[in-house]
């Protein structure tokens, strides 16, 4: 690496680390480690480097291009993943578990975070089990991303698999609430989420801005499940200006079903290339009646409107200049979730 690029790389780390610790933070310099072939990185897994990285500060990791078979487990705030190759396909953290053989879905993660301020940037997170077991009396629930954290971003980031491929959680609000409360934020932007049944699922405040949604093949696709529990919490997915692709091959295309009684999902401005299903929306425990569902300005081929099964007003002026991933996410400590996005881009 240059010295120029080097001083530019300290600069924009430095800026970024006291970004994402907040407001009142101080700014300084971030911890820098590298991954790769041995001769390469400070580490040859992603493991070994966030298990050096500070407990309290996490750490920059800029990630060599390849293939990192492993599963990783993180539980330090601050962590950021940046691949260094021209594409996320060159640089892939693979695993292949599911809830078959690791006895639970909450346990076939490939990569696991429960920690505030995750980022990543310019990879991809592949849970490889529906490729590996192609038998139909093998499939299972098999997780990319478990994803507990507030003030995450994630910017061109590829997360593949088949069930259950990102669970898009918060580590709040759990339990029963007596007061507001408010769940972890997080931003998928320009993103690449492959899946079938239930492939984004979770109870976070999660903005997908720009992704593309592609669906893999198989009986029944459900994009979302998403699983408020209480009124009393503001979780929800916001779909804003996202992609659904995938081939269309006779199956049913949801856009999603309620895991929990107050599920709540918004679709907008989206370009549905895959064909969806008319109804839309799929029951789930008679709880589409206390849902949250909502699709405005879908265009397309696959669009398919006029016989969705839910009903909803119509979105006014005042509610469609909220829908940008600022304004959903910013919260009392007025996070700007967008500005971290180009700083990560100054990571690679």
């Amino acid at each position: 690496m240059s010295h120029r690029k080097q001083n530019f790389f300290s600069i924009a780390a430095a800026l970024m680390l006291g970004a994402a610790a907040g407001p009142s933070a101080q700014t300084r310099i971030a911890q820098h480690l590298t991954v790769g072939p041995e001769g390469k990185g400070d580490f040859r897994t992603v493991q070994e480097a966030v298990d050096h990285a500070s407990p309290a500060d996490g750490a920059i990791i800029r990630i060599y291009p390849g293939s990192y078979h492993e599963k990783v487990s993180i539980s330090k705030p601050g962590i950021f993943l940046v691949g260094t190759g021209r594409t996320p396909e060159e640089t892939v953290i693979v695993w292949g578990d599911s809830a078959k053989n690791a006895g639970s879905t909450f346990k076939s993660g490939t990569v696991t975070v429960e920690a505030d301020r995750f980022e990543a940037e310019n990879l991809s997170i592949v849970n490889t089990w529906w490729q590996d077991h192609p038998a139909a009396e093998e499939r299972s629930q098999a997780v990319a991303l478990q994803l507990d954290s507030d003030r995450a971003v994630l910017d061109r980031v590829r997360i593949l698999s088949g069930q259950d491929t990102l669970y898009a959680n918060s580590h709040s609000c759990r339990g029963e609430l007596s007061a507001p409360c408010r769940a972890d934020r997080q931003l998928f932007n320009d993103c690449f989420i492959e899946g079938n049944v239930d492939y984004i699922f979770g109870d976070a405040k999660a903005v997908f801005n720009g992704c593309e949604l592609h669906s893999r093949p198989g009986s029944g696709v459900m994009i979302t499940a998403q699983s408020r529990h209480s009124p009393l919490e503001d979780s929800g997915y916001y779909m804003l200006h996202c992609r659904v692709t995938g081939e269309n091959q006779g199956n049913r295309i949801a856009l999603g079903r309620p895991w929990r009684d107050y599920s709540t999902v918004l679709f907008y401005d989206t370009e549905m290339v895959q064909k969806i299903d008319g109804p839309g929306w799929l029951e789930w425990g008679d709880r589409l009646k206390t849902s949250t569902y909502r699709e405005y300005k879908s265009h397309g081929a696959g669009v398919n409107g006029g016989n969705r099964s839910v009903v909803y007003s119509n979105l006014t002026s005042e509610e469609e200049l909220k829908l940008s991933a600022n304004v959903l996410l910013a919260g009392d400590d007025t996070w700007d979730s967008m500005s971290q996005v180009q700083k990560l881009r100054l990571m690679v």
